[in-house]
C-alpha cells in the first residue's frame, strides 16, 4: 500500500518498535530475572503486530535490548531461512534501524531463537533471548498458578518428580523428548522452552547471558552466565540427549556436512529412504565451508 495515498499509513517507528517507558519496563524486569535465576518475573506483555504464540515475548525482550550497533540473528529451530525467522528479522530491521542482521552465530551480539541454542558455542559478549509458549514446568501437576507460585517458592518439586517416575513405571524412561525440566542455581525448576533434550547441558554454566520471553503468559525470566542448570533426574536414571545411532550402532551423519556431534532433523525422501541434516544451519555451513578448505589444502 502507497503510504502517500493512504495517511493513516505510518511510515516511521520508535526505534525498537515499543515505546520507551515499555523498554524501560522490560529492562527493569530483565534486571530482576538476572538476579534471581529462574525466578519468573511477571511484566505487562505489549501487543505486537503478530499472533500471540509467534515469539511475541521474545520479540519484546530482543527490541528492548537491542542497542544502535548490535548484530542481531533470529532463528527458528536452528534455520535462519524458515518463515518465522525471516519475517521476524525482517521487522526488526524495519523498526531498528542502523543495526546489521547475520546468519553467523560467532558474529552476533544478540540472538533470538525458537526451539534451539545454536551449536557454535556462546560467548562472554552474547545474549541469547528464548520465545518460551509455557514458562512453568509445574502446569502439568498443578493448574492453580497460585499454588505453584508457593511451590516455587519453597522448591518443591516432589509432583513434578513423581510424573518423571510414572514415566519410568510405563516406558521404563523418562520420555521428555523437549521443554525438559532444569533446576537453576539449585532452586527454581524452570520450563527450557521446546528446546531439544540436546540442548538442555548447554544451559550449564553458559557464558552468555540466555534470556526466555512468555509473552502470552506474560513472564520473563533468565539463566545468567556461569550458573549451574540441572536436568531433573534420578540416580538410576540419569538424564541423557537424542540418539541419532543408527540399528548397527554406527552414529549418523549430516547429509551435507558429514557432521556427527550435531542435533539432526530427520527428512525422508520420494523413495521412502530416511536422511539426516544439522538443524542448525549456520553451524552446517561453516562445517561445509571447514571440509572445503581442508579438501584444497
Amino acid at each position: 500500500m502507497n503510504a502517500q495515498l493512504n495517511p493513516c499509513v505510518k511510515t516511521a517507528y520508535n526505534f525498537g518498535f515499543l515505546d520507551e517507558y515499555a523498554k524501560k519496563e522490560i529492562r527493569r524486569v530483565t534486571l530482576k530475572a538476572i538476579c534471581i535465576p529462574g525466578y519468573q518475573v511477571p511484566y505487562a506483555s505489549r501487543e505486537m503486530p503478530m499472533g500471540r504464540g509467534f515469539g511475541t515475548g521474545g520479540l519484546q525482550l530482543s527490541l528492548a535490548l537491542i542497542g544502535q550497533q548490535e548484530q542481531v540473528k533470529v532463528i527458528d529451530q536452528g534455520s535462519d531461512d524458515s518463515v518465522n525467522a525471516v519475517n521476524l528479522r525482517q521487522f526488526i530491521e524495519m523498526t531498528c534501524p542502523g543495526i546489521d542482521t547475520t546468519t553467523r552465530t560467532q558474529d552476533a551480539t544478540l540472538i533470538q531463537s525458537r526451539h534451539r541454542i545454536p551449536e557454535q558455542p556462546l560467548t562472554e559478549e552474547q545474549i541469547l533471548v528464548l520465545q518460551v509458549p509455557y514458562p512453568d514446568p509445574l502446569v502439568i501437576v498443578e493448574p492453580s498458578e497460585d499454588k505453584r507460585k508457593m511451590m516455587h517458592g519453597e522448591a518443591n518439586y516432589s509432583r513434578l518428580l513423581v510424573k518423571l517416575y510414572e514415566d519410568i513405571v510405563q516406558f521404563n524412561e523418562i520420555t521428555i523428548s523437549h521443554r525438559y525440566p532444569t533446576k537453576i542455581n539449585q532452586h527454581y525448576v524452570i520450563d527450557p522452552s521446546p528446546i531439544p533434550r540436546w540442548d538442555v547441558p548447554k544451559l550449564h554454566q553458559s557464558k552468555a547471558l540466555i534470556l526466555f520471553g512468555a509473552g502470552r503468559e506474560k513472564k520473563i525470566y533468565a539463566v545468567p552466565p556461569f550458573t549451574q542448570a540441572e536436568p531433573l533426574a534420578f540416580e538410576d536414571q540419569p538424564f541423557r540427549v537424542e540418539n541419532f545411532d543408527d540399528a548397527s550402532g554406527q552414529r549418523r551423519a549430516c547429509v551435507r556436512c558429514g557432521c556427527q556431534n550435531s542435533f539432526l532433523d530427520e527428512f525422508t525422501q520420494e523413495t521412502g529412504q530416511k536422511i539426516y541434516q544439522c538443524s542448525d544451519s549456520d553451524w552446517c555451513e561453516q562445517q561445509l565451508a571447514r571440509r572445503s578448505e581442508a579438501g584444497n589444502s
